[in-house]
């Protein structure tokens, strides 16, 4: 069913919003940056920010879904599986880290701040339908979160033989993650770049 007049103006607005944050946080703290900013840049209120977007941080939320929703896009147009598929995500993970740094750490160093995990920010069919026009099957689509498709990846690096001596696919996942994590923190902490480098080290060290 096609989206309203009004759905759709809602969800520019939603995206307008998101982007000009994305644009100006950059090299920045996403701390350092204020809402009045997000809002002058993206041409609209406070009373609208927040009417989308609760907390400034849910922004960040909002932004990982998108994220996600790009790497399903991807996978969709050109699958990947196993080692192939994690060396996907960490590639990913590095070309946002180098364009927006502090959205990621801003990220991890909103989670460790929360007492318990966040729920996904929801990405609705109209927010798709602008960013993807031409995609018309969604329903055949999954979207999934980062450990949700680190596990998947792992789940099929263990079934395809190529975990080495890992044969626990949860325990590798969460290996994973913390190597990601750390990566970016390690990364930032000790200037490296390029991190794609680092990461690809770190992630083939665990299967050796």
């Amino acid at each position: 069913m096609a989206a309203t007049k009004r759905a759709r103006k809602s969800a520019t607005i939603k995206l307008d919003i998101l982007i000009s944050t994305i644009q100006l946080v950059g090299n920045k703290s996403f701390r350092d940056l204020y809402v009045d900013d997000i809002c002058e840049k993206a041409g609209t209120s406070k009373v609208t920010f927040f009417k989308y977007f609760p907390q400034k941080e849910d922004v960040l939320l909002y932004y990982l879904r998108i994220w996600c929703l790009d790497r399903a896009v991807e996978l969709k147009n050109k699958p990947r599986t196993g080692m192939k598929g994690l060396h996907f995500l960490t590639d990913k993970l590095s070309e946002t880290y180098e364009k927006y740094p502090g959205l990621i750490l801003n990220l991890i160093s909103y989670w460790t701040s929360l007492q318990r995990p966040p729920n996904p920010y929801p990405v609705k069919p109209v927010e798709r339908e602008i960013l993807y026009p031409k995609i018309r099957d969604w329903d055949t689509m999954e979207v999934l979160s980062l450990p949700m498709l680190t596990e998947k990846f792992v789940l099929e690096t263990v079934l395809a033989n190529e975990s080495g001596r890992h044969k626990d696919p949860g325990e590798l996942t969460h290996l994973i993650l913390a190597v990601i994590y750390g990566t970016v923190v390690t990364a930032h902490t000790r200037q490296i770049s390029p991190i794609r480098n680092l990461f690809r080290r770190n992630l083939d060290s665990l299967f050796k």
